[in-house]
């Protein structure tokens, strides 16, 4: 398994198609470099060398704190050392859930990294300059209490709370057994969630994007998701939004097929 050393660790990654267009994949919540294993060889098959990361703390690394690195800003800091690490200039950046409200954050802050940026249901919370109601309102206490089942030793149950939240009631059960299991194994950076501090996007700091974006959304995923995606996208001039049927919050596993046209569509039109 390949890994960079940026921004002071080791930071592990999957890859294929090495001599294409770089594209970067981050994962988001309870996720690493498998969340994107349907993404890999279809996006490598259209002319990309696809990486998928995995953060910090997430597998194949280790849980050793309590998680006082486990930051967005720190997650946005690896994201941009492990970029310029490669020297391969600008590149296309997608991002998942928290993986996008991290790639937001790197085209805020590195735009010259950037040269298209993929936001699939991008969580984070919004100010009132970007109105509407965030996809992540009531997520601070529904991690929490995840997380709070997890350290006393709970792990289905905690793992349970974070599906419920983002997939509405009965979503854990639902899940097949290879997303259980990526779940599992980073179940305890839910620890590193209690207390991130998250700040909340800004119309200002948004509008400020100029890398060519896409927004993708499930057909079938929660409101306040969509709301999220309308919020932000309304903010950024001429950014792109595509609904992929038969999909929830989990689009990247729900229908693979659909979530890559869109990405190579958008890509090979730029």
């Amino acid at each position: 398994m390949p890994s960079l050393h940026a921004n002071g660790i080791e930071i592990h990654y999957a890859e294929t198609g090495v001599g294409g267009q770089p594209l970067l994949l981050v994962h988001g919540t309870l996720g690493d470099q498998r969340s994107f294993a349907a993404q890999m060889a279809p996006l490598a098959a259209a002319g990309f060398h696809v990486m998928a990361l995995s953060m910090r703390h997430c597998w194949p690394g280790n849980w050793p704190t309590e998680g006082g690195d486990f930051r967005i800003d720190t997650h946005v800091a690896d994201v941009a050392a492990f970029i310029d690490a490669l020297r391969r200039g600008p590149m296309a950046l997608l991002g998942h859930s928290r993986g996008g409200h991290i790639a937001i954050r790197v085209a805020e802050r590195h735009p010259t990294l950037l040269r298209a940026l993929i936001l699939a249901e991008p969580g984070g919370e919004f100010d009132a300059s970007l109105g509407g109601k965030p996809a992540s309102a009531g997520q601070a206490s529904a991690f929490t209490a995840a997380a709070d089942l997890i350290a006393a030793g709970d792990e289905e149950g905690g793992l349970k709370v974070v599906a419920e939240h983002t997939g509405g009631p009965g979503a854990w059960e639902r899940r097949p057994e290879e997303r259980k299991a990526i779940s599992r194994a980073n179940a305890r950076t839910m620890l590193g969630q209690r207390n991130e501090q998250r700040r909340p996007y800004s119309r200002a700091a948004v509008a400020t994007i100029r890398t060519p974006t896409l927004f993708l959304y499930g057909a079938n995923t929660r409101p306040n998701f969509v709301a999220n995606v309308e919020a932000l996208s309304g903010a950024i001039a001429g950014s792109k939004v595509v609904m992929i049927p038969n999909a929830t919050h989990g689009l990247t596993f729900e229908n693979p097929a659909d979530f890559n046209a869109a990405v190579v569509g958008f890509l090979q039109a730029l």
